[in-house]
């Protein structure tokens, strides 16, 4: 079980492989204009700029601020003609943390990491987290954006029962079960105007001890 949720709570529509399902590249932003914006700005202001950043359930753009410069930016996604489309990465690796959520990088590698409107379809949300806090630095961010946005025969059951308040609770949860996450807050970026796409983020910050 993850945060004490039972094991039908990430279940989907669809539990075909999911190298399946994203084996055709999809080389499209699933946000529109005004939400992609409103991520590029949060990355400016929590992304330490040189810093080393890790791209969590990457495709073939990572929103990254283009006139902020960072010393390292790997991807970690599904699909490798998407991430070989991404210019901002420096490494590429194709894995799907559903099956091995384990990360291939030493302790502490990163600055930050981010995570854009993908974690619905995590299956092992706190597995992946707690290695996400593994390869960050102490202190570091990790930014989770989410939008109301999916593909809902992927999606796990949990998150399609909630609303945008919910799902920002759901993320805290997942964050508070894998330990080693603290100053956790949920931020509202829904960009102005009408019809515009909401854009929210649980943003958390690599605690001293690990196990806390």
């Amino acid at each position: 079980m993850e945060s004490g949720l039972p094991d039908k709570a990430f279940r989907r529509y669809d539990e075909t492989p999911d190298t399946h399902f994203y084996a055709q590249p999809r080389l499209v932003t699933h946000i529109d204009d005004s939400a992609v914006a409103a991520v590029v700005q949060l990355y400016r202001e929590l992304l330490p700029e040189h810093g080393a950043v890790l791209d969590l359930m990457s495709s073939w753009v990572s929103h990254l601020p283009p006139d902020v410069r960072y010393s390292r930016v790997a991807g970690v996604g599904l699909n490798a003609v998407e991430l070989e489309h991404n210019a901002r990465l420096d490494e590429r690796v194709v894995q799907d943390l559903n099956l091995d959520p384990v990360l291939p990088f030493e302790d502490a590698a990163f600055d930050a990491a981010v995570c854009c409107v993908s974690i619905q379809y995590l299956v092992r949300p706190v597995e992946v987290l707690r290695e996400v806090r593994r390869v960050v630095k102490t202190g570091g961010p990790l930014v989770v954006a989410y939008s109301n946005r999916c593909f809902p025969t992927k999606a796990v059951a949990v998150w399609q029962m909630l609303d945008d308040v919910g799902h920002g609770r759901l993320i805290e949860a997942y964050l508070l079960e894998a330990g080693g996450w603290e100053h956790i807050e949920v931020l509202d970026r829904t960009p102005q105007g009408r019809g515009a796409d909401p854009l929210y983020a649980v943003v958390a910050r690599a605690a001293e001890d690990a196990t806390a």
